[in-house]
Formats: structure tokens, C-alpha cells, sequence
């Protein structure tokens, strides 16, 4: 399969690397430091959870127009980064590619095909002038939940430190042939994948997850093991898991866990450091929106009370104003 991974970074290079060693024609949207150090030595890749380590030296650009048509294109951006890009990855859809949104958070097509009351809507935190439904038909889309962790060391070098799971599904739940193509080739490049027949509980299980451990993170500077060793911390988790599952409830949702087995999950990463501690430190632009606005906005609608949720949220935003750091 042709395979093009918008958003080499961190997760994306992972995606990319393991499917090119499974004997894809990878190619890779990416840019600055990072893509000329591609291009010039390849991608290195330290694998520390499976074989792959290695130099990759795959087709890169900064612009997806050349790079042609693709079977399959993953986006592996940050939410705020992804109206900016929609627009030119047109050059890279055949009749029948698939997409499949890697990225963290509440996913702009949630409510793509959902059913119930908000069937269709576009969430104000994510899309409010349902820029990026237009620019990318959701038919087009599979669901995709990633566990894994992975840093972008420096410019043309990642790590990948724990984990390998990847869940997707149809935004309808529905078992397809293209859902099941995309599931064999990402088992073949050494993922554990799972196919979801309700792809929004596993959005919500992750999400959850991050929306109590991104910001705390941002805020002490600890890697997951850290926040994990710290029971004050952990009752604040603890207190935002049951908010976010709360929200998902209502939303007709049961993600089916507690907060001590979401912690538990946590705890398998060990010593990683979360997303957006790696922006902070990176001083790149938090991301707030997918990951917590866009909770705060369902809450408001659905009527749940979010206290926990909203103080984390304030103090973040506070903390990226002190370091002059956007909070999109």
C-alpha cells in the first residue's frame, strides 16, 4: 500500500517507520529542522518496545502535493494544525483512500454518523465554522485511538518508549473491508491492533485519561511515573476521570472503567513523558482545546458540572500565558 503520514513527529514517525519495515511505500508530511534532517540523514528511529530501530530514509516534503496519490493517509497533527493542512492534502486522496485521524483528544467528526440528539454537529471548541467537515468528507474517515508513547528527541530522530496499540473503527461502528485492510497492515508492521465496533467509547477512554493527566503534567513538570507516585495528584486525577466519564454518560457513553483501572493503564507507561509536557518544555502550543475545552463545551450542554475540569483548565492557561505559549 501506498501510505502517506501527515505529521512526522513524535507518533506519526512511529506509524511511519513500523509500516515501511512492514514493506509499505511510506512517505512522510513534514517540516522545519525536522524534514530537512529527514531528507538529508533519514528518519532514526529508537525503537524500545519493538525491533525497528534503525535509519529510515523515506520520501518526505513539506508540501503533499508532491507526493502523489495514497491508499491510505494518517493525520498525525495536533488538532489546532489540522484546518491549516486539510486544505492541501486533496492532492493525496484517490477515490478510495482512507484517513485516519491519529490525534489526541475529541476528534473534530465525532458526531459524524453518532445518532442521538447531536448527530451532525460541529463542536464550537474544534470546528466552529465546520472548516475541516467541509475541506475532508467524513466518509472518508476511520477512527483511531492511539497508546503508545513516543518522543521527538531532535530534529530528525524519535523515540518510541512504550506501548504499541492502536484501536480503529468506523465512525457508524460498522465491520467494513477497508476497516479490516487497515487493521492487517498495522498488525503486519508489529502494532496491536484492535477493531472497535464503538470506536467512541475508546475515544473516551483515552480521553478521559488525558484530560487528567495532560494538564497535570504541564503543570508539575512529572513524567507519568511521577504523577502516578503522588496521591495528592491522583485524587485530583481521580476527581477529573469521574467528571469526564460523567460528561460521556450523558452523551450515552459508558466507558465502563474506574479511576483507579484508568490509572492502572497510566501506570504501563512508566516513566514517559505525556504530550504536553513535551510542548511545554518544547515551548510549542498547548493543546487545550481537544483535550479540555472541548469537554468543558459538552458538559455545558449536557448539563454536568465539571469543577475539577475547569480549575486544571484555568490553571494551564494561566501557566502557558506565563510562558508566552499559545493554548489552542
Amino acid at each position: 500500500m501506498k501510505v502517506c503520514v501527515v505529521g512526522a513527529g513524535a507518533i506519526g514517525a512511529t506509524i511511519g517507520v513500523r509500516l515501511a519495515a512492514g514493506g509499505h511505500e511510506v512517505s512522510l508530511v513534514a517540516r522545519g529542522a525536522h524534514l530537512d534532517s529527514i531528507r538529508a540523514d533519514g528518519l532514526r528511529f529508537i525503537d524500545n518496545v519493538g525491533g525497528h530501530s534503525g535509519i529510515y530514509r523515506l520520501a518526505a516534503s513539506a508540501d503533499p502535493g508532491e507526493l502523489g496519490l495514497q491508499d491510505w493517509v494518517f493525520l498525525a497533527l495536533k488538532a489546532h494544525q489540522l484546518p491549516a493542512i486539510l486544505a492541501s492534502i486533496s492532492a493525496l486522496l484517490g477515490p478510495e483512500t482512507v484517513v485516519v485521524p491519529a490525534i489526541n483528544g475529541l476528534p473534530w467528526w465525532y458526531f459524524y454518523r453518532s445518532g442521538g440528539d447531536f448527530d451532525g454537529i460541529c463542536l464550537r471548541t474544534l470546528d466552529p465554522h465546520a472548516d475541516m467537515m467541509r475541506l475532508l468528507p467524513c466518509a472518508r474517515i476511520l477512527g483511531c485511538v492511539v497508546h503508545l508513547a513516543a518522543e521527538l528527541r531532535a530534529p530528525g530522530e524519535v523515540h518510541c518508549t512504550a506501548g504499541r496499540r492502536l484501536i480503529i473503527g468506523e465512525p457508524d461502528n460498522s465491520d467494513t473491508k477497508r476497516l479490516r485492510a487497515v487493521a492487517a497492515g498495522l498488525a503486519a508492521a508489529g502494532f496491536a491492533v484492535e477493531c472497535s465496533r464503538d470506536i467512541r467509547r475508546e475515544i473516551w477512554i483515552k480521553l478521559i485519561g488525558n484530560l487528567s493527566f495532560n494538564p497535570i503534567a504541564a503543570l508539575t513538570g512529572y513524567r507519568m511515573d511521577q504523577i502516578c507516585a503522588d496521591e495528592q495528584l491522583l485524587d485530583v486525577i481521580r476527581a477529573i476521570l469521574r467528571e469526564g466519564a460523567a460528561v460521556a454518560a450523558r452523551l450515552g457513553v459508558d466507558v465502563g472503567i474506574t479511576p483507579d483501572e484508568r490509572i492502572g493503564i497510566a501506570r504501563q507507561l512508566g516513566a514517559a513523558k505525556i504530550s504536553m509536557l513535551q510542548d511545554l518544555e518544547n515551548r510549542r502550543s498547548l493543546e487545550l482545546a481537544p483535550i479540555v475545552g472541548a469537554v468543558i463545551e459538552l458538559a455545558q450542554r449536557v448539563g454536568v458540572e465539571v469543577p475539577a475540569t475547569r480549575t486544571v483548565h484555568a490553571l494551564v492557561q494561566a501557566r502557558a500565558r506565563a510562558l508566552d505559549l499559545p493554548a489552542v
